[in-house]
């Protein structure tokens, strides 16, 4: 059952109201500082991560769905992935860099290409569009997983999906 308290700051997110803003820090900041306490230790960039999560609940207010999840699952999802991706961006700045120095990348012949799969934009038109479309943004416009859910307003976990089964099928072109 949903509260009175919810449904006033679900009306207040599709209307685009900021009072939203505030009630939801009010009734949630401090479960969701415990759902990003759980996965980063350090007090500062949890605080910094809440208050990403909370720019992203608001940015993206009017895509919240009541009938596919109850307003916390919705906000927890956002608050944990949001603290997945700074420790992910944090390890990356922690000397995981790549080396550009010692790269062989350019000196390839023609011979060591692997011709069969020069022509993979005509197997990808052999996909069902749905495929073909994540996978030309992921792979041809070089947008993040993220970057293509927002822009073809899919959601990131279908995105994830689609990559995955349009790979395998790939796969099963190349690899009969």
């Amino acid at each position: 059952m949903i509260s009175s308290i919810e449904k006033e700051i679900v009306n207040l997110l599709e209307r685009g109201d900021k009072k939203a803003i505030s009630l939801l820090y009010e009734n949630y900041a401090d479960s969701l500082f415990g759902v990003i306490k759980k996965i980063i230790s350090d007090d500062d960039t949890a605080q910094d991560v809440l208050q990403e999560s909370f720019v992203k609940i608001w940015r993206y207010s009017k895509k919240y769905d009541a009938s596919k999840a109850k307003l916390f699952t919705w906000l927890y999802r956002i608050a944990y992935n949001t603290a997945i991706d700074k420790v992910r961006s944090l390890k990356n700045k922690d000397g995981n860099e790549v080396q550009i120095e010692a790269t062989y990348v350019y000196k390839l012949s023609a011979s060591e290409l692997n011709q069969d799969v020069l022509d993979i934009k005509k197997h990808l038109g052999s996909l069902d569009e749905k495929y073909q479309i994540v996978l030309n943004a992921l792979f041809f416009e070089g947008m993040t997983q993220q970057e293509a859910s927002d822009e073809l307003d899919i959601p990131l976990g279908t995105i994830k999906s689609r990559l995955k089964i349009g790979l395998r099928e790939l796969k099963k072109i190349y690899n009969p």
